[in-house]
């Protein structure tokens, strides 16, 4: 049983891959040349060269594969090209599901988000069939993954393919070597960087669950529905203070409202276009957290036999994982 997986050198795909080994499959990873591969030493996986945006090495890495896991995507809040994003997560995702079609594997699971889903006016958990609103979708990241997700659904039907889709809500944990946006934030709360919040919340799961959910989704998923695999939802002050209990720190911060945050990331975006770093803030993260991205994994539960650990627990791996990699000199 072998299986391909995308996005391994990240944060959630590398996850994924951990999973798949620890349940006897033979993993082969795609991997661009360029790619950090510390998450991928000491492993023994196939490693296969390639990138989304070159449609060969797609039909190449599947060849021979049972199944394909399609975790990669370019995950970032701020980019001075969009294009390349959707050239990645778009465009890419379409070849490399096609290629898998024409290989004839057994089984594909898709690696969507939340993001692709609605949210509620209450702040009440959303689910699957919150209808979402794409002229709300803030930031090129989102849209990609939602157009993403409408093209692999059509797919699923025009071709009718061996297809689940699962959308993660925000992974945390070991193993976020980039750091991923989210990472950031834990990052930063523990190097003293984070002074302030606003009135937003995330769901936060941990990441080893999230690629255990997909594991599930590969087993009991049906073709054709989507699953979101979660955890607690947490106001950011909660997640802050959270992150300040297990590092034995105590910090007071102000509550910023959303419009005294926009101006600000404005200047960040800007400063970001000549120095080109990643903003802490953009425009789009800060339209993001006007509302509560608060999400039920009830169906996964339901249907899947999803489970996920306290976000504590997803918190302290975190913070572990950070201090002994020496993220926080």
């Amino acid at each position: 049983m072998k299986s391909l997986v995308t996005g391994a050198t990240g944060f959630l795909g590398s996850a994924v891959m951990r999973c798949l080994l620890t349940a006897g499959h033979d993993v082969r990873v795609l991997v661009r040349p360029d790619s950090d591969r510390r998450n991928l030493e000491n492993f023994p996986v196939e490693i296969t060269e390639g990138d989304l945006r070159d449609h060969c090495s797609l039909k190449s890495a599947i060849s021979g594969c049972d199944n394909l896991f399609h975790v990669a995507a370019d995950y970032r809040l701020w980019v001075p090209d969009p294009e390349t994003m959707h050239e990645i997560n778009v465009n890419g995702t379409q070849a490399l599901i096609m290629a898998a079609a024409q290989e004839g594997v057994k089984r594909i699971i898709y690696t969507s988000s939340v993001a692709t889903l609605g949210l509620n006016q209450d702040g009440s958990p959303a689910n699957e069939e919150t209808p979402p609103n794409y002229n709300t979708i803030a930031g090129y990241y989102k849209r990609s993954k939602y157009q993403a997700e409408q093209m692999v659904k059509q797919l699923i039907n025009d071709h009718h393919l061996p297809l689940v889709i699962v959308n993660p809500s925000t992974p945390i944990g070991p193993g976020d070597i980039r750091p991923t946006p989210t990472g950031r934030i834990v990052l930063d709360t523990l190097m003293g960087r984070m002074p302030a919040y606003v009135n937003t919340g995330l769901n936060i799961a941990h990441v080893d669950d999230i690629a255990y959910g997909h594991l599930l989704a590969y087993q009991y998923g049906k073709p054709g529905e989507r699953y979101i695999l979660g955890g607690d939802n947490m106001t950011l002050l909660q997640i802050l203070e959270t992150i300040d209990k297990i590092n034995g720190t105590k910090r007071n911060r102000i509550n910023i409202p959303i419009s005294l945050m926009l101006p600000m990331a404005w200047f960040m975006e800007k400063a970001a276009t000549l120095t080109h770093k990643e903003p802490r803030a953009t425009l789009d993260s800060i339209h993001m957290a006007k509302k509560l991205m608060f999400f039920s994994s009830e169906k996964a539960n339901r249907e899947l036999g999803y489970q996920s650990r306290p976000a504590i627990e997803a918190l302290i791996d975190a913070v572990k994982w950070f201090k002994e990699n020496d993220y926080c000199k």
